[in-house]
């Protein structure tokens, strides 16, 4: 079997494994993020300027919401299908199937960017009654650029979660002790020039800070950090992490016996 057909046909496997639990995986993320907005933009509509006033809270919430579900969703496709291989033992029949590491990595990572995708994609149509003005992004290349390059580094972070983990409660612990406080943490909810100098400097550290700003500068042309800069600090943690994955995939690390 041709690499290119092995990698095609994991892509499936992997496309298909979340989409027969399309209720579980896309439907109730998608709910989870609509709660946040109606709770959120509800208490702090009247009380919260972002951007000197010239962006409603709401409508600054919404790509905040989008990336963050985007986020989590690719994370969590990746992570829990190496995973639930391990620990069920399947894992051995794709490492058997003529993958190269490139295919291997590209079919995984492929499969979370569709879910991360759709269910953003869900979030948005769904927030969108909120804030209409959304429907018209200021740079839409800056938005898809965003969103591809945010799936794909999450989608990564979740193979070199899965790889690491032989267990799901270190798993869990992956997921709620670093993926979920960068991604809260990264100014999905507040501007970070509303936080005291010290938090702003912190979060100047956090990666998923530059993703959901860029991601948010696509929308209204207005960002807390230099557009330019947010892309070049993404693109370079998506080599560095794709780089790091497609080494411990070559060597078999915690895969192989």
């Amino acid at each position: 079997m041709p690499t290119g057909v092995g990698a095609w046909t994991l892509f499936r496997k992997e496309v298909l494994r979340f989409w027969k639990v399309s209720f579980q995986t896309i439907a109730a993320p998608i709910l989870t993020a609509l709660l946040y907005l109606l709770i959120f933009s509800h208490v702090l509509e009247s009380h919260v300027a972002v951007f000197d006033g010239r962006v409603r809270y709401t409508e600054f919430l919404v790509p905040g919401l989008v990336m963050m579900s985007v986020l989590q969703n690719a994370f969590a496709n990746t992570s829990s299908s190496l995973i639930q291989s391990k620990v069920t033992g399947n894992l051995v029949f794709v490492l058997l199937a003529p993958l190269s590491p490139q295919g291997l990595f590209t079919a995984y990572v492929a499969g979370a960017m569709v879910r991360g995708l759709a269910v953003g994609l869900g979030v948005f149509v769904v927030t969108l009654a909120f804030a209409p003005a959304l429907m018209f992004p200021a740079h839409p290349g800056w938005v898809v650029v965003f969103a591809l390059l945010g799936s794909a580094i999450l989608g990564t972070l979740g193979l070199l979660a899965g790889i690491w983990a032989d267990k799901f409660d270190q798993l869990a612990a992956f997921q709620n002790f670093i993926v979920v406080p960068l991604t809260f943490l990264s100014g999905v909810f507040y501007s970070i020039h509303s936080l005291p100098p010290a938090w702003q400097a912190a979060s100047q550290f956090n990666p998923f800070f530059y993703m959901i700003d860029g991601f948010r500068y696509g929308f209204f042309g207005l960002s807390d950090s230099p557009p330019l800069a947010s892309l070049a600090i993404v693109a370079g943690f998506a080599f560095a992490l794709a780089g790091a994955a497609l080494a411990l995939i070559g060597r078999g690390w915690k895969l192989r016996p």
